[in-house]
């Protein structure tokens, strides 16, 4: 294969998923990491994609960039199941206490698995603002549901504002399963949306155990807003382990990291 095709082809992986790391693209076309490093570069002073560590991103990703929920839902869809699949480890069938459920694709699937639950388990309580987490599990056997409110936000179908805010802030969720845009050593948890920091901070906040569940297409991005520290997270639910500083500083801060 020529060069300028595996740069093609490196180019709609990075726009399909989000981010690119060199050791599975190395992997992916049978040859060198040094080769991926050079073809990365080449893509990179053509202004397609933006190097960041271990990989690359597209570069149309700005700290404000904030996909549709249509357009998440279709990236990375298999390792979101896969995380999905491993942070409910945390709610096993005897598990006796209540769950939060943040906005975003991969808290959605989630309540996709959640919705699915045999009969005849504990019950579990279920707290959440995302209007499509609600939709997922109203009616859902062995769950009972408690919806949020506040101004919706279209992009996101998550209710945010001050009222959002206070009344998750009057809740102790033994258990919260945090969606994030971001995840970087120097700047923690972070996502374009000022209002949407907010409710996440107030999740954070209330809750006895954090779970953040993030794909590896989040790893070293910064988004605009940072609403959580590293060492506020108990435990990172990801598709890949991090590397280098994130993992350093996930280390540091005593996160565990789960692998799906």
């Amino acid at each position: 294969m020529y060069a300028t095709e595996r740069q093609q082809l490196i180019e709609h992986l990075v726009t399909a998923e989000g981010r690119v790391a060199v050791v599975d693209l190395a992997r992916r076309f049978g040859v060198t990491t040094e080769t991926v490093r050079r073809d990365l570069d080449q893509l990179e002073s053509t202004g397609v994609v933006r190097r960041v560590h271990g990989g690359a991103v597209p570069r149309t990703r700005a700290s404000t960039a904030e996909p549709s929920l249509a357009e998440r839902s279709a990236q990375s869809s298999e390792a979101k199941l896969a995380i999905a699949r491993r942070a409910l480890d945390a709610v096993p069938a005897d598990f006796d206490g209540s769950v939060y459920l943040d906005a975003g694709t991969t808290t959605a699937a989630i309540a996709h698995l959640l919705a699915q639950r045999p009969a005849g388990l504990r019950a579990l309580e279920v707290v959440t603002h995302s209007m499509t987490v609600a939709h997922l599990l109203a009616g859902a056997p062995g769950l009972s549901l408690t919806a949020i409110g506040g101004r919706v936000r279209g992009l996101t179908a998550a209710a945010v504002g001050a009222q959002t805010v206070d009344t998750i802030s009057r809740l102790r969720p033994d258990i919260a399963f945090v969606g994030t845009n971001g995840l970087s050593a120097g700047f923690g948890l972070s996502t374009p949306d000022p209002d949407e920091a907010a409710v996440k901070r107030a999740i954070i906040g209330a809750a006895r155990r954090t779970f953040v569940v993030a794909d590896a297409a989040k790893h070293d991005a910064e988004l605009l807003v940072s609403f959580a520290a590293l060492g506020q997270v108990d435990v990172l639910v990801s598709d890949v382990a991090p590397e280098g500083a994130l993992a350093d500083a996930l280390d540091e801060a005593d996160a565990e990291v789960w692998v799906a």
